[in-house]
């Protein structure tokens, strides 16, 4: 069985390099060649430095490895040439699959670059003084967790995501992985070494070494450094890591190779976009009609490209005032966070007549409320996520990152939680659907201007607290910068509970009010 998957593996990697897609694919192997060589060298200059440099960079490394090759096949929706679905017609043993398919997963072309990574840092680990016996089967133990890891990430790729991604699906994904890799590449690019490891680095290092990503190549450099103890605790965790994931693959091709395949019907609905993406209810179908106005309708569109540039125009009126750089490249973020959760103070009127959809069937007011939200987060946590790092490093302070966030944050959800009351109390005339955003409304059936300034100075009032806070970590001490975090982020979320509840109450009680005013406004 072994021989003959191997002998499958083989003629799979040859027949990529025939047919219309040889091109592409000898681009993309030369491409990932050239990638594992500047590795490789890079790693290997690593024997002359010191070894906590070379530890530090070995484990932030091998962190980023085994994540990427957790999460790489889930973000990419790669097809698994090795999937246990695919021998299930054979009849196999369920028993011997897992180390089979584990054997064939090394003769791929990312496993034998990862093969020469593996084997850099070994070499580098021996050159400072590791013993080699030791050094080598830690390499191995690093490589096999890896390999295992990637495979249960194809594996978890074919039990739970659709074998057909959705463009939706993978901008998901893709705004995941901007939220988290930005304001780590903008960290890690902040930090000066100056000849040796800063202190929040070697903090990092020394967490992380202790996790089961970054064991194996803390062991190895833990080991060189005579620190006999700490290579005893990193060593069992490595070991422990590698049985816990071959436990976990066992388990899951046993589960392929007894689980049926989705009906067509479940494949189909990849193809209705964001109402085949999101949760079959109300709240679901709520979300992804409101996805699909705010990234095709020009109303809304304006509206979400005027928030960043308004938060940034702040800056200079600031500065001509004479407001210190340090303080005004702050007021930014806490601007877009306010006008972001302000925008659907008003959403009701941008339905227009399409509200009749939601009050004929009868939907609950918390799901409408809520559903109606999903588009402004999934649009204002990137664009804070990368704006919130980018202000700390203009600065010069990333002791600054927590309270930043809990000041976004509250501001954000607060003012969510207001516009969710606000905007079935108190809408206003907007342009009608197909009319330019700019054309102003000449209908008297509005209810005045007091609805934003409601929503707008709410938000400011509930955040108090997490400004007061805010303030006194500037000005005092970074000591308050937890107590800032935690305050903005609970009192943000409490907010938007209580308003999206209160929202919810008045849009089932004002069904016929909002009609009217639809119709007539």
């Amino acid at each position: 069985m072994v021989a003959h998957v191997l002998r499958l593996r083989l003629a799979l990697l040859i027949g990529s390099l025939r047919g219309d897609r040889r091109g592409r694919t000898l681009v993309t192997l030369a491409a990932l060649a050239a990638v594992t060589v500047a590795v490789c060298i890079a790693v290997h200059t690593l024997g002359g430095a010191p070894v906590p440099v070379a530890r530090t960079v070995t484990v932030l490394g091998g962190v980023a490895l085994i994540i990427g090759f957790l999460v790489g096949p889930i973000l990419v929706g790669a097809v698994d040439q090795l999937d246990p679905r695919r021998f299930a017609v054979f009849g196999v043993d369920e028993r011997r699959m897992p180390w089979v398919l584990t054997v064939a997963a090394f003769v791929s072309v990312p496993s034998l670059a990862l093969l020469a990574v593996y084997a850099s840092v070994c070499a580098v680990a021996i050159t400072l003084g590791a013993p080699w016996p030791l050094a080598v089967l830690m390499t191995i133990v690093g490589l096999l967790s890896t390999v295992l890891t990637a495979r249960i990430g194809m594996a978890i790729n074919a039990l739970f995501l659709p074998e057909r991604r959705s463009r939706e699906l993978t901008a998901l994904f893709a705004l995941a992985l901007i939220i988290i890799a930005f304001p780590v590449a903008v960290f890690f690019a902040s930090m000066r070494w100056d000849g040796h490891v800063p202190a929040s680095l070697e903090t990092l290092t020394t967490v992380f070494g202790f996790t089961p990503f970054g064991a194996s190549p803390g062991f190895l450099f833990a080991i060189a450094a005579g620190d006999t103890s700490l290579a005893w605790i990193t060593g069992v965790i490595a070991v422990v890591t590698v049985a816990a994931l071959w436990g976990l693959w066992a388990w899951l091709v046993r589960r392929l190779l007894t689980t049926t395949e989705r009906p067509a019907a479940a494949r189909e609905r990849s193809g209705l976009g964001w109402f085949g993406l999101l949760p079959s209810n109300a709240f679901g179908a709520i979300a992804a009609r409101s996805l699909v106005y705010w990234l095709r309708d020009r109303r809304y569109i304006m509206n979400i490209i005027v928030v960043p540039v308004a938060g940034v125009l702040t800056v200079f009126p600031l500065l001509v005032a004479g407001v210190p750089l340090e303080i005004a490249a702050l007021i930014p973020v806490p601007v877009m966070a306010l006008f972001f959760g302000w925008l659907p103070h008003n959403d009701v009127a941008y339905d227009s007549t399409a509200l009749w959809t939601h009050v004929a069937s009868g939907v609950r007011g918390i799901p409408d409320r809520l559903g109606r939200l999903v588009p402004v987060v999934l649009v204002a946590v990137p664009v804070l996520a990368v704006a919130i790092p980018l202000s700390l490093v203009f600065i010069g302070d990333l002791r600054l990152l927590l309270p930043l966030i809990g000041l976004a944050a509250s501001l954000l959800f607060s003012a969510l939680g207001i516009s969710s009351i606000v905007s079935v109390v108190a809408p206003y005339a907007v342009s009608r659907p197909g009319d330019s955003p700019f054309q102003q409304p000449q209908r008297p059936t509005s209810r005045g201007a007091y609805g934003p300034a409601a929503a707008f100075l709410g938000a400011i009032v509930f955040s108090v607290p997490t400004i007061w806070l805010f303030v006194a970590t500037i000005a005092d001490d970074v000591l308050y910068a937890p107590a800032t975090f935690w305050v903005g982020i609970a009192s943000g979320i409490i907010v938007l509970a209580v308003g999206a509840t209160i929202g919810g109450r008045i849009f089932e009680r004002s069904g016929e009010r909002l009609m009217e005013f639809v119709e007539t406004a």
